[in-house]
């Protein structure tokens, strides 16, 4: 078996695996908007592909130097056949870093069958969270836990409504996350981010904003479509309209359309295991999913911390949510860069 670098990953029997993360359409937008370099690496036998890696590189004076696959995501972008191939690429992994003197390595995916190898940790600290939609929407219903069924309704009677789109919704999407996200006292991207995004990914992405009775923005998300599943990239609801169960409202909303068009998997996301998000997600009687990363470290550096837990971010993000609109807008990219 023999490891080679590649410039694109245009290997079919192994691209559902690395999900859209970690496809060439999805690193090289990450690659373009913000300049991260990218490396690819393939296993071969025999010029038959049977493992793949993406890392994206990442060199931030906050948020330091380090190798990540999936960026800006749960999982994805390590994708293997067997554990002779997963083990060479995970040395390549270790090479790389040791020759950029990169601070560690994050390897993010959905394999919790079998520990690391030696050298590697893992850092289980996420889930993400799969519906099965084959079921109509009164059966998927049924499946809720009493209370959960009666917020949907109540959220029904609201007044909210919602619209799907593309770049037609890219205005509007933007206001929903980037509000909602400051919020939270999160960094958001650019307006430019989203629409590259679409850009990139064509017709496998769509917007969805929700409105409460007045117009006026509620919620929104990015979701993206891949075979027969939809991927909850970003779906956020604002403060003003969480008592009127607009998170409810959003998440149904997007579980009715994708029944109708045929999807059979919704993928919430990944949550920090213990969190509000985790808690809101498993209301919706999900297969939960813990979430296999594993780290390299570089002799003197410690598991990264890099989510909102942290308690050395809490008065940052203490002092994010008072900023004005003004300077978070344009500073927000330059430090979400760094957090992939």
């Amino acid at each position: 078996m023999i490891i080679q670098r590649a410039a694109a990953l245009a290997y079919p029997t192994l691209e559902p695996s690395l999900s859209y993360i970690g496809l060439d359409s999805w690193m090289n937008f990450i690659h373009n908007l913000y300049g991260h370099p990218v490396h690819r690496f393939v296993a071969l036998e025999n010029n038959r592909p049977l493992g793949a890696l993406s890392l994206l590189e990442v060199k931030h004076p906050v948020f330091g130097h380090y190798l990540s696959t999936a960026p800006f995501g749960s999982y994805g972008g390590f994708a293997f056949e067997n554990h002779e191939a997963r083990d060479r690429l995970v040395d390549e992994a270790q090479r790389l870093a040791k020759n950029i003197n990169a601070e560690y390595v994050s390897l993010r995916f959905d394999d919790t069958a079998s520990p690391p190898p030696e050298g590697w940790v893992a850092h289980p600290v996420y889930f993400t969270y799969l519906i099965d939609l084959s079921a109509t929407p009164d059966d998927l219903l049924k499946r809720f836990s009493s209370d959960h069924r009666n917020h949907i309704r109540k959220s029904l009677k609201k007044g909210f409504s919602i619209r799907f789109g593309h770049l037609d919704l890219l205005d509007d999407a933007y206001e929903a996350i980037a509000l909602s996200m400051h919020e939270l006292g999160s960094p958001y991207h650019s307006r430019t981010y989203l629409r590259k995004m679409a850009e990139y990914l064509g017709d496998t992405l769509e917007f969805a904003v929700s409105y409460d009775s007045k117009g006026k923005i509620s919620g929104g998300g990015v979701f993206i479509h891949q075979d027969r599943t939809i991927f909850n990239l970003h779906a956020n609801v604002l403060r003003f309209a969480r008592s009127s169960y607009a998170g409810e409202f959003l998440y149904w909303s997007v579980i009715e359309h994708a029944i109708q068009k045929g999807y059979t998997t919704f993928d919430l996301g990944r949550s920090l295991i213990g969190s509000g998000n985790d808690i809101f997600k498993s209301k919706w009687a999900p297969e939960k999913k813990p979430l296999d990363y594993w780290f390299w470290l570089a002799p003197g550096h410690e598991l990264p911390s890099l989510n909102q837990k942290n308690p050395k971010f809490q008065f940052a993000i203490a002092t994010w949510k008072r900023l004005p609109k003004f300077i978070i807008r344009p500073l927000g990219p330059y430090l979400i860069r760094g957090l992939v």
